[in-house]
């Protein structure tokens, strides 16, 4: 694709070869078990369910995920499955008033020299999952880690009994994460999840159901972002599958006594939904009608504090494991991928004279306080989306309309600049000798990249 360049050269094999453990075969944990084996290592991926099946909605891949994803070799078979946005339209919910445009592609892919695309989650995990097949890695299905050794030195146990060790042990096992709740532990930190106050419906509109409605239909035939924003909540929606689903999230308040739990399959009530947006614009009252019975999920919002270290000796979290992402700036896919590439590189680089431990601290010291600055910058727009109608709320609507400063950080200039201009691995690279001497209060000596 004319818009992804790329000089970086990924590594053919390390300098040294690990066996590297990595716990959840879902995107996370997917992504590094492959850019891990294509730099040499030997990866063995634990994942509890006996069959991995396609579940979510649509999910943006922006380019800091992007062009890693150009890097582990699956980039093009992620574009010829997704849609590739023109723009974004920023609207009033009551009367669909567009208030600005955010420009996406090409105008992203020229600027950060990698493409920006919406994609059904399951066919993200399955490209992932086919490249993973397709190598030497060794996946196993049906294999529940239950515990992980007090020292952390590498191995972990199963739930038949068996035990997996290796050199490095990468739990990527997802918001639930049993290793996450461990290591918090280790470091005196209790762990617990604190409701937002919001849910979100995803919903998933068939083209069977639009063909109808022309104003649906256009935006189902469409590559543009819609982005409703009204008085406690906002809606993000826009076609996937080859503009054949019209993915819709649908943030509101919680409905009083929901469960506080989080999962991508509760069932939602269409007739609540409903309810929720009755006063917004018709075409949103529309489309929300034109959802099949029984086919609204629910999934309730949770924020979770940062932990105090994502590392023990030779264990270290990734993705949801260490920072679970509310939607409100679509990063989630996009920083397990960017943990992916740094754990690449930091298990690459150099000789055996930078030791695991340090290298899991490099790790945690290039990913911790970005990933957490993004986690936060969503709570602060999640506020900025919802105000309702008054002063506050027509300011916003004022800063949109300038074109300068944007309160919907997602659209802004400066912050799409830092979520995706920031190359991780670059980064990793070009800084490797003080990154190893802060994790090691010792000299990286002779440890300029040699495999890069």
């Amino acid at each position: 694709m004319e818009v992804y360049k790329d000089d970086f050269k990924f590594p053919p094999q390390g300098s040294h070869r690990l066996r590297i453990i990595v716990v959840g075969a879902g995107i996370a944990g997917l992504s590094a078990a492959l850019g891990l084996h294509k730099a040499g290592h030997k990866v063995t991926l634990l994942e509890r369910v006996h069959e991995i099946a396609e579940v979510g909605a649509g999910i943006q891949v922006a380019p800091n995920a992007a062009r890693i994803l150009g890097r582990f070799g699956v980039l093009q078979e992620v574009l010829d499955k997704a849609n590739v946005l023109d723009k974004n339209s920023l609207r009033r919910y009551a009367n669909d008033e567009e208030l600005g445009t955010a420009p996406l592609m090409p105008e992203v892919g020229r600027i950060y020299n990698a493409p920006l695309c919406v994609i059904h989650r399951g066919d993200l995990q399955a490209i992932l999952l086919n490249a993973v097949r397709k190598e030497e890695i060794d996946l196993r299905l049906d294999s529940r880690v239950v515990f992980a050794d007090p020292e952390f030195s590498g191995k972990v146990q199963l739930a038949n009994g068996d035990e997996v060790a290796g050199d490095v042990v990468i739990a990527a096992d997802g918001i639930k994460s049993d290793l996450r709740r461990t290591i918090a532990k280790a470091h005196g930190h209790v762990d617990h999840a604190q409701p937002t106050g919001d849910a979100a419906y995803r919903i998933l509109i068939p083209r069977k159901e639009l063909e109808n409605d022309p104003e649906a239909l256009k935006l189902l035939n469409s590559n543009t972002g819609m982005r409703w924003m009204g008085p406690g909540g906002h809606i993000m929606a826009y076609p996937i599958k080859n503009n054949q689903l019209y993915n819709m999230v649908l943030l509101h308040p919680k409905p009083p006594g929901r469960s506080d739990e989080e999962t991508w399959t509760q069932q939602g009530s269409k007739k609540e939904m409903q309810e929720f947006y009755q006063e917004w614009s018709p075409l949103v009252r529309n489309l929300l009608s034109y959802v099949p019975e029984g086919e609204v999920k629910e999934w309730t919002l949770n924020s979770h504090a940062a932990l105090p270290s994502w590392v023990e000796n030779r264990t270290v979290l990734m993705g949801d494991a260490c920072h679970p992402m509310l939607p409100y700036v679509a990063q989630g896919a996009a920083q397990a991928i960017e943990d992916a590439g740094v754990l690449a590189c930091v298990l690459s680089l150099g000789g055996d004279e930078v030791d695991i431990p340090t290298r899991l601290k490099v790790y945690e010291r290039l990913r911790k306080d970005r990933a957490e600055k993004i986690q936060n910058s969503a709570a602060e727009t999640r506020l900025a989306l919802h105000l309702p109608d008054g002063d506050k709320q027509r300011e916003r609507d004022e800063a949109m309309k300038s074109g300068g400063e944007n309160p919907d950080l997602w659209a802004d200039r400066d912050w799409q600049a830092f979520m995706w201009g920031t190359d991780v691995m670059q980064q990793t690279v070009e800084g490797w000798d003080d990154l190893v001497r802060h994790a090691s209060g010792t000299s990286a000596r002779n440890v300029r990249p040699s495999v890069f």
